[in-house]
């Protein structure tokens, strides 16, 4: 699975502070903490900072690879702060994210056709949040068809079929699931993503309502997350996952992972 660490976005009130007083000690230790726990991409977002985003996204760009050896996720919903992200960063980042609105996808899909970006496809489009497995599954057939023929790899893209808090309909869980196991079959060599946490928006007990999703989520094929990486138990639950899915072979990893203590 493909963990992107989330943990450096301005909405959190210790970051956002760290931002605002270019406390760059802070930002480079999350990053290491989060390598560290297991993190592929770091996830940097600072979106809060209206005028000033594209300013502070650079500054978090390059702090965290001064820090850490991995690629970034820009995560931005503004075309030009990605742009000016991405003219800091060192190698290929992961895209947070394109989706099938209509200005973001004309400013977005220019900065990414043909390149070897890592890519997040989110169902959304400009007729709002879709509710159901259908309506996800339509954003998510023009989104993939679309960066394929701009010349993104099919490996390089991560479909988002979009959490949405289950305390607002008790149907959103199962919708969600469901086109996760949809898209993993309909386009193959294709990946999904998401921002897991939402699932339990407005609820109590919030790690362990995460922690069950995600197990879920991954009996359905979800092969990559935006989470909490320092959250062990979560970690833990998706090596289990993984290895009763049948992506260990050997139960390799997971014996590692005994070995290494991470089973607490």
């Amino acid at each position: 699975m493909i963990i992107v660490g989330e943990l450096i976005n301005a909405s959190r009130k210790a970051i956002g502070a760290a931002i605002e007083n270019k406390d760059a000690e802070t930002i480079k230790q999350v990053a290491k903490d989060e390598l560290d726990a297991g993190t592929d991409y770091i996830d940097v977002n600072a979106g809060i900072f209206v005028g000033k985003e594209t300013q502070y996204l650079t500054w978090l760009v390059q702090n965290v690879q001064q820090r850490v050896d991995a690629p970034c996720a820009i995560d931005s919903p503004d075309p030009e702060a990605i742009e000016a992200a991405l003219a800091v960063h060192k190698g290929p980042p992961m895209i947070n994210s394109i989706s099938l609105e209509k200005e973001r996808y004309d400013k977005l899909m220019p900065l990414i056709a043909g390149t070897d970006f890592k890519v997040v496809a989110l169902c959304m489009s400009d007729d709002g949040m879709p509710e159901t497995t259908d309506q996800r599954m339509s954003i998510a057939d023009k989104l993939v068809n679309d960066l394929v023929r701009n010349g993104i790899a099919l490996d390089n893209i991560y479909v988002d079929p979009l959490v949405q808090p289950i305390a607002t309909d008790s149907r959103f869980g199962v919708e969600f699931l469901d086109a996760v196991g949809k898209i993993m079959v309909a386009f193959e060599g294709i990946h999904t993503m998401c921002g897991l946490s939402n699932i339990s928006y407005g609820l109590p007990a919030r790690k362990f309502m995460n922690q069950s999703f995600m197990v879920m989520a991954i009996a359905r094929g979800l092969d990559g997350a935006i989470i909490n990486p320092l959250d062990t138990k979560m970690m833990a639950n998706i090596i289990a996952a993984e290895t009763l899915v049948g992506r260990d072979d050997f139960c390799m990893n997971y014996l590692k992972s005994y070995r290494e203590d991470k089973f607490k």
